[in-house]
């Protein structure tokens, strides 16, 4: 089987593209914007002109059309003109009063951290002093490359959380695809055990010897039968929850130590309930035995089933070191173990098997040194 990952080169080359066109935007953006402030001041300083012309002008005299024109064309760069006899005159802030010290104040000062004053002079006479801030669409324009980079971090988190994504579903695809090999290789051995099991009946064997050889092939086919569906839409059909849960209750029991207390207690007869019986097996098998592990061989494990409404819940208690709470939700990611030589896929399959593929629900009910709690939540068939 070809394991081999898909080339990236091309989402890489894509990234960068769009990174570049991205920084282009950015780039001309900013280019935009200081052209238009230069242009801004250019319109200032005809202004600027325009009014010194008319201070120079006796007060007998007409200001002609063209003055007129330049000062009524300004409607929205605001501006504060304060004239040599300290008196002021605003324009474009509306709700603004030349009578307000401190706020005029407060304006000029921002005005010149936009923009430098225009001095307004006439045959080397300061006549006045043109202190003018940004316009408002030159304001928004200065936001917008700060709200360009707030998209290029945005599009870089979804760029990598998609690569991450991949990635993962290249993962899955290698373990479903191991573990699909991994049940064919099985296949070989196990149909040649069955053979010389056969041969071993015709020797005249203790046929409790045989038995017991046949139970363990017959284990040997349930795990060839669980690898092959993973990765595949499993086949559901209506089964009796406690008496799977019991069946499974009881194997693990019969091959367990003898240190490992096991108790099995049901609040309801019969449960019908959608279900993969080698896959709600596989699943109670793995709850228990990270039990077993947990108490390290020695404790009490219970196995517990009670219906809730429309579901019914199944409780798997163990008696070990617990889990830590920060814990709850990432054990059952894909590689997170607290065993020093696990893999970390036991919990990721369970649940898989009990969220994706039969609709229920798992979750550490609670976990303390005293012991953890798992709870298995599956909806009854009507």
């Amino acid at each position: 089987m070809n394991f081999s990952p898909k080339k990236k080169t091309p989402n890489i080359l894509l990234l960068i593209a769009s990174f570049a066109i991205v920084s282009l935007i950015l780039w001309n953006t900013n280019s935009f914007f200081k052209k238009f402030k230069e242009e801004e001041r250019y319109k200032m300083q005809i202004w600027a002109t325009a009014q010194s012309e008319f201070l120079s002008l006796p007060v007998e005299a007409d200001p002609g059309n063209l003055h007129i024109k330049i000062f009524q064309n300004n409607t929205s760069t605001p501006m504060i003109l304060v004239n040599k006899d300290s008196s002021i005159k605003i324009n474009n802030m509306p709700g603004a009063l030349s009578s307000d010290t401190a706020y005029i104040n407060r304006k000029i000062r921002k005005f010149k951290s936009e923009n430098n004053p225009i001095f307004i002079e006439y045959k080397g006479e300061n006549l006045a002093t043109l202190y003018y801030g940004n316009s408002e669409v030159l304001n928004k324009l200065k936001y917008y490359p700060i709200a360009l980079l707030l998209i290029i971090f945005l599009f870089g988190t979804v760029i990598y959380f998609l690569f991450k994504t991949n990635k993962t579903s290249e993962q899955n695809k290698l373990w479903a695809g191991m573990a699909k090999e991994t049940a064919h290789q099985i296949g070989t051995p196990l149909s040649s055990l069955l053979g010389w099991n056969e041969l071993l009946k015709s020797e005249n064997i203790n046929p409790e010897i045989t038995k017991e050889i046949e139970k363990d092939i017959t284990r040997l086919e349930t795990i060839t039968n669980r690898f092959s569906k993973i990765g595949s839409l499993p086949i559901l059909a209506e089964h009796d929850l406690v008496e799977e849960t019991k069946n499974a209750y009881h194997y693990l029991k019969s091959r367990s130590s003898k240190l490992i207390n096991f108790s099995f207690q049901t609040h309801v007869d019969h449960v019908p309930v959608l279900l993969n019986k080698a896959l709600y097996n596989w699943t109670i098998e793995n709850l228990v035995k990270n039990g077993i592990d947990a108490m390290r061989g020695k404790g009490n494990i219970s196995i517990e089933i009670f219906p809730s409404g429309s579901s019914v819940k199944v409780l798997i208690t163990d008696t070990g070191s617990g889990i830590s709470k920060n814990n709850f939700q990432t054990i059952f990611n894909p590689g997170v173990t607290t065993k020093k030589r696990g893999w970390g896929l036991g919990l990721s399959l369970v649940k898989r098997i009990v969220e994706e593929y039969h609709n229920g629900k798992i979750k550490v009910l609670s976990s303390s040194e005293k012991g953890t709690i798992m709870q298995i939540s599956l909806k009854v068939k009507k």
